[in-house]
């Protein structure tokens, strides 16, 4: 009996050692993909950490053995920015505490792989929200600095907009604070200079209460939306937060619209019993409606339909601000062996909207391979802080969601109608975001983004042995 228990115990010895063999390989040479899943790379090792020391020691390493790092979060970013060949990967999402509040001043310190739910899970129960966030919270705000994202609300718009300052930790291995005093030309390159400048370790975010709103909507014209907007948000100093989508149905295409306005409610003693954070609920119904407009157009009117009446029925409901704050994005998600899903969004002046979309639709009408599932509409302030700034003035973002295939054929197609798209959105003297897959052409981002040559050198001023480094430089650099 004793010889067998040996038998079964060297056995089990056997299997743990070959499973753990095979775990340190995957972690030494992975191939990694972000969620877009159209640019699969092989690195040389992921590493992670919750240690200051431990991330500074890996820099230093990689300044010894010349290896280049990626560094990622939640790697929601498209266009091979958290990703480069042979590279280390900087996975920051253990390195995720949150470490101070001032209830007084309104300033919150977090380690950059926390995420904005985590955040809002801390702040809420002291009343108090993010000035500015994506709609989703699933992203961690080191990301969300690097691509300098943008929200709902009206008067923060751009996040660079509520950071108050934030420790790097530079190519040479030296931690540094950054904020609009100390290390000033830095401030403006990290937030938005998408992980090529150093990593961001700690951040301290300027905060704002959390308030109850009370929601409008509307349905209109496409033609109608910009004096809407002037008039009925801009003007309107009781409204805090917009939001607006455009039908990409066949029955309506980009002449249908409806708007979601959340403005101050009279009485925010009743804000208790709105404070509680939601969580997402009727999964399956929406990615039902989802899935079905993937397949045809048939699919598309009647999610559209779906999603208007939707938007009529919450019409004077009554919602928190950190609850606006956290949109659903489960039942977004996809997975299919052949297909999957990228971002665009592209920026445009308010007064070019209209003939914009005029444009836009007359361009797509033709594509019919191209398969658009969604718009939705923000309004984005003018803010050129960041060098890389996508706001040259106040503009409305429309952020398009495409379902496309795979094969190097239909990234090829998909490359072309954006190519299109984008030359039209400059011909508006319109701008696009960067995050996204890189279809565009250099001529495009220079005209995008004026000041990218002076990106590229002050890249080159503080990492000249280019220690940080992903695929989107690459292509655009090199």
């Amino acid at each position: 009996m004793h010889r067998y228990r040996y038998f079964a115990i060297i056995f089990y010895l056997l299997i743990f050692i070959s499973s753990y063999q095979i775990f340190q390989f995957q972690l030494t040479n992975p191939t990694v993909e972000d969620h877009g899943r159209l640019l699969p790379t092989k690195m040389k090792a992921i590493i992670s950490s919750d240690k200051e020391d431990k991330i500074r020691k890996i820099i230093e390493d990689a300044n010894v053995y010349n290896d280049p790092i990626s560094i990622a979060g939640m790697q929601y970013s498209q266009g091979g920015q958290t990703l480069y060949p042979n590279g280390i990967l900087l996975d920051m999402k253990n390195y995720n505490k949150i470490l101070e509040l001032n209830k007084e001043k309104k300033l919150l310190t977090v380690q950059s792989g926390v995420t904005w739910a985590e955040i809002q899970s801390y702040i809420n129960p002291y009343g108090l929200a993010l000035k500015v966030s994506q709609s989703q919270n699933i992203f961690t705000v080191g990301g969300s600095l690097s691509v300098n994202v943008h929200g709902r609300d009206i008067q923060f718009t751009s996040l660079i907009d509520s950071v108050e300052s934030f420790r790097l930790l530079n190519a040479e291995g030296n931690i540094i604070h950054v904020s609009r005093e100390e290390n000033t030309e830095l401030f403006k390159l990290v937030i938005g200079g998408y992980g090529l400048f150093g990593v961001i370790l700690d951040v301290t975010l300027q905060l704002t209460d959390d308030e109850l709103y009370q929601i409008r909507t509307t349905s209109l014209s496409y033609d109608e939306y910009s004096s809407y907007f002037t008039t009925n948000v801009i003007e309107d100093d009781t409204v805090k937060m917009h939001l607006a989508r455009i039908s990409v149905a066949p029955d309506s295409f980009f002449t249908k619209m409806y708007t979601t306005d959340y403005y101050m409610s009279d009485d925010q003693s009743q804000l208790k019993n709105h404070s509680t954070l939601k969580r997402e609920a009727l999964i399956a119904i929406p990615k039902f409606f989802l899935g079905l407009s993937r397949i045809n157009d048939g699919g598309k009117n009647m999610l559209w339909e779906i999603q208007e009446a939707y938007n009529q029925k919450i019409d004077g409901s009554y919602i928190s601000r950190n609850n606006v704050m956290r949109s659903n994005s489960v039942f977004m998600e996809y997975e299919n062996t052949s297909k999957t899903e990228v971002l665009q969004e592209y920026f445009v002046p308010i007064d070019q909207f209209t003939a914009y979309m005029d444009d836009l639709r007359e361009t797509l009408k033709d594509e019919k391979d191209f398969n658009l599932l969604n718009i939705t509409v923000r309004y984005v302030k003018k803010n050129e802080e960041s060098v890389m700034s996508y706001a040259k003035e106040d503009m409305f973002a429309l952020v398009m969601l495409i379902n496309q295939g795979t094969s190097e054929e239909s990234i090829e197609e998909t490359r072309k109608v954006i190519r299109k798209m984008i030359d039209i959105t400059l011909d508006y003297d319109g701008s696009y975001y960067l995050p996204y897959y890189n279809f565009p052409t250099r001529e495009q981002l220079e005209k995008a983004y004026p000041r990218t040559e002076e990106f590229f050198n002050m890249k080159e001023k503080y990492d000249s042995e280019e220690r940080f480094m992903n695929l989107f430089y690459e292509e655009y650099h090199k």
